[in-house]
Order: structure tokens, then C-alpha cells, then sequence
């Protein structure tokens, strides 16, 4: 059984950092796609950033460019995603997700629980 577990989550100032982390279990091989999503109320999910693990190529959402970065541990059991300059606009629900296709939320077939990431002015 494939799980996917975020945390790192919490209550930052505006211009703050967090670094997220997402540990995934029952799966012995690697991942194709991992990214990171993110949905606020009353919002549609929405893609930030995702790791093709076969080459680490990256890919962000505009809006966060320059300011988060996703990366990957090298027994591919974890990833990371690094927000820095964190602004009230990027609170949300943040999930990890797993065997899909750069950040279109609906081709992705595992997902995590959520970690909450509140950001005040």
C-alpha cells in the first residue's frame, strides 16, 4: 500500500521559510513524477512545483519561482519542497502527490494527507 506523508507545516510571518517534506512508503520502485500542490479555500487545487525523478528536472508554478525549490533525496524516498520569502497569498493546504504528470493536479494518482502552511502580514 502506497502512502505518502507530509509534514513540516505551520504559521509563518511574511517573508518567512518553511521547508516541507514528504516521506512515501510501500513503493520499491521510483516515481516517474513528484510534486507538490496546494489548495486554499474556496480555491481550486493547484499545482507549485514537481521533480521528474529521472532526470531531477523541476518544474513551479509562476507564482512561486524563485522563491521555493523542490528537490529529492537520493534513495527517492523523500521529497522536499523549500519556500522561501513566504507571502499570505501562498497559504493553503500544501499535498504531496506522486505518479503523475508535471502539475496537472488530475493525472496524479497518489496523494498525501496535507500539511497546513498559514503565512501572516
Amino acid at each position: 500500500q502506497v502512502q505518502l506523508v507530509e509534514s513540516g507545516g505551520g504559521s509563518v510571518q511574511a517573508g518567512g521559510s518553511l521547508r516541507l517534506s514528504c516521506a512515501q512508503a510501500g513503493y520499491t520502485d521510483r516515481w516517474r513524477y513528484m510534486g507538490w500542490f496546494r489548495q486554499a479555500p474556496g480555491k481550486e487545487r493547484e499545482g507549485v512545483a514537481a521533480i521528474y525523478t529521472g532526470t531531477r528536472g523541476t518544474i513551479y508554478a509562476d507564482s512561486v519561482k524563485g522563491r521555493f525549490t523542490i528537490s529529492q533525496d537520493n534513495a527517492w524516498t523523500t521529497v522536499y519542497l523549500q519556500m522561501n520569502s513566504l507571502k499570505p497569498e501562498d497559504t493553503a493546504m500544501y499535498y504531496c502527490a506522486a505518479e503523475g504528470a508535471d502539475l496537472r493536479v488530475g493525472t496524479y494518482k497518489y496523494w498525501g494527507q496535507g500539511t497546513q502552511v498559514t503565512v501572516s502580514s
